[in-house]
């Protein structure tokens, strides 16, 4: 009969059972001792704290260094969401800067239009840029007042700093006004202090060009220059510019109004040159001039028939009592 082998675990497993239940009775009696309320044992317990608690620090190393980490862990994901936020914060405040600026400019333009010093004579309406019809061959704007405001076509047109054009077209709600820069404007102006005659001419360009100056000598650049009054269509003494040299050698004129911020535009009420619809009873003459020498007969037109002379001149007033 063979030998019975002996199993590793019928060793192991007595010895397992026991070492289990002295570890309990270890940690019970632990549990007494250090619930039990006796001055002894309240110094036993803080001996024991002394020695073994900071003996115990390298064995808390990895456990602390775990506990930091997970907390910079979520520190940094704290630091990543508040920088998100305030990208987002910078973008809207970028926004609201713009805005800002904006408000800014049309209140300096306002508060320009309210101090702008003008002859007392002169009236006006303030009305806003509606559309912007400025291309390669035509430079104007759209206004939302017309002819039940008042507005007469070839009133000029100021924003809160300068000349921007004259009224060219009224509706009966809207009127359009042709900027100095389109091709069709031309204005006399006045180039101070020397007081030279010109002709502000638009070419399409941001600066229009300034001819048939009297004097080019006396005008330098920089010089102010105002509407002349000639014509009677503008009143004198408007701000229009100052005087720039071209790369051309020509002079030009750098615009006093912004026409990048055209929001609102000041119509002058100018006072009209009163149009000629009645010739008042001309006199005209019986008989035409003599023909030049060398012709066959008067040039033109055969002078009207003495009857229909008669029928249209009224004859000049005589004193009472003459003849009678």
């Amino acid at each position: 009969m063979a030998p019975r082998r002996s199993n590793p675990e019928d060793y192991t497993r007595p010895l397992r059972r026991l070492l289990v239940g002295l570890l309990v009775l270890a940690c019970l009696g632990l549990f007494l001792v250090w619930r039990a309320d006796s001055p002894r044992v309240e110094r036993l317990r803080a001996h024991v704290v002394d020695q073994v608690v900071p003996r115990l620090d390298w064995a808390m190393a990895p456990v602390t260094g775990m506990v930091n980490l997970a907390r910079d862990f979520r520190s940094y994901q704290r630091i990543h969401e508040q920088n998100l936020e305030l990208r987002r914060e910078l973008r809207q405040m970028t926004v609201w800067r713009e805005a800002a600026l904006r408000l800014e400019q049309e209140n300096a333009k306002l508060r320009a239009l309210n101090n702008v010093s003008l002859d007392p004579a002169l009236t006006f309406i303030t009305g806003t840029v509606m559309a912007d019809s400025g291309s390669p061959f035509r430079q104007s704007v759209l206004l939302n007042v017309g002819s039940r405001d008042g507005i007469i076509d070839g009133w000029p047109t100021m924003d809160g700093l300068g000349l921007v054009g004259r009224i060219a077209g009224v509706g009966e709600r809207t009127s359009r006004v042709i900027l100095l820069t389109d091709t069709s404007s031309r204005i006399p102006v006045a180039i101070e202090p020397s007081r030279q005659r010109a002709i502000l001419t638009g070419d399409n360009s941001a600066y229009p060009l300034l001819d048939f100056v009297e004097n080019r000598d006396r005008v330098r650049p920089g010089d102010r220059v105002v509407t002349a009054g000639d014509g009677g269509l503008f009143p004198a003494g408007l701000l229009v510019g100052r005087v720039a040299q071209g790369t051309d050698g020509r002079l030009r004129l750098r615009l006093a109004a912004d026409y990048e911020q055209l929001h609102f535009v000041r119509v002058l009420r100018s006072p009209h040159v009163e149009a000629i619809r009645d010739p008042g009873g001309l006199i005209v003459p019986q008989g035409g001039p003599p023909p030049a020498e060398g012709s066959d007969g008067p040039i033109g037109p055969p002078p009207p028939p003495a009857d229909s002379l008669a029928a249209t001149v009224t004859p000049p007033s005589r004193p009472q009592g003459a003849g009678e």
